[in-house]
């Protein structure tokens, strides 16, 4: 089975499309959305009723902290650009477009995978996973083999042992990386719509079950397109200066 892993879209349709398009013409069986469908771009109502369209059809979807704040309309412990994304958010979608997005589960098991938005020690609180000592309070919150999650825009890989602490491993792009079975792994995944590692190409991961291989993916996509409509819509002009830059 080959799985296709997107996270952070942040209504970003252009990045969307690109990693979409990409992905099926690498035979995916399923795909897994690792939250924050919405926020930040221009193209909100479209992602979320792409996303639901293929939930329907045996796609799995994770609640993140902007589909969380869009859905409720809450801005509490934003920045401001942020709070101005999530209020015009809102307001692009509609009843039926928030109800999906306030149905997402926090967490969800499948095999010996976990799939979670951020830390799976405390999927509720929206906790950043970006070094070792993170990694392995993720991990040790699990018995399952590999964790999917995603929330800091930045690719990265973990694996642990019961002898041994969280070690972090640097994915390239396009390498399938063996997942020795003996390990605990977390996948962190980079963002689809607003990557932050400096490099502006959308991100997303496969995983061959029948392999054990995962491979981080990078897809250029029409990144002027996408700032236009930001700027179209008269969101925050960070929001599309970032996308150039991938920070």
């Amino acid at each position: 089975m080959r799985i296709a892993f997107f996270s952070d879209i942040h209504g970003n349709r252009e990045a969307f499309d690109a990693c979409f398009a990409h992905a099926v013409r690498q035979n995916i069986d399923q795909f897994v959305f690792l939250g924050d469908l919405v926020g930040y771009g221009a193209d909100p109502a479209y992602i979320v009723e792409r996303v639901a369209d293929l939930c329907a059809d045996g796609a799995v979807a994770l609640m993140g902290n902007h589909d969380y704040a869009a859905a409720k309309g809450l801005t509490d412990g934003m920045n401001d650009y942020a709070k101005a994304a999530i209020e015009w958010t809102y307001n692009q979608l509609d009843q039926a477009r928030r109800s999906f997005l306030e149905s997402l589960l926090m967490k969800v098991e499948d095999e010996d995978r976990l799939y979670v938005h951020s830390d799976a020690s405390a999927p509720t609180r929206w906790l950043y996973v970006g070094d070792e000592e993170s990694a392995e309070r993720s991990l040790q919150a699990t018995r399952q083999r590999i964790t999917f999650c995603g929330h800091i825009h930045i690719p990265q890989l973990y694996h642990m042992t019961p002898t041994k602490p969280a070690k972090f491993f640097a994915p390239k792009p396009g390498a399938p990386i063996p997942l020795v079975g003996q390990r605990q792994w977390l996948a962190v995944q980079g963002s689809v719509g607003q990557p932050r590692d400096k490099n502006p190409s959308a991100a997303y991961s496969i995983l061959d079950t029948t392999k054990n291989e995962l491979t981080y993916w990078r897809v250029p996509y029409d990144v002027e397109e996408a700032a236009r409509k930001i700027h179209a819509a008269e969101l925050p002009r960070i929001l599309a200066a970032r996308l150039f830059i991938g920070k």
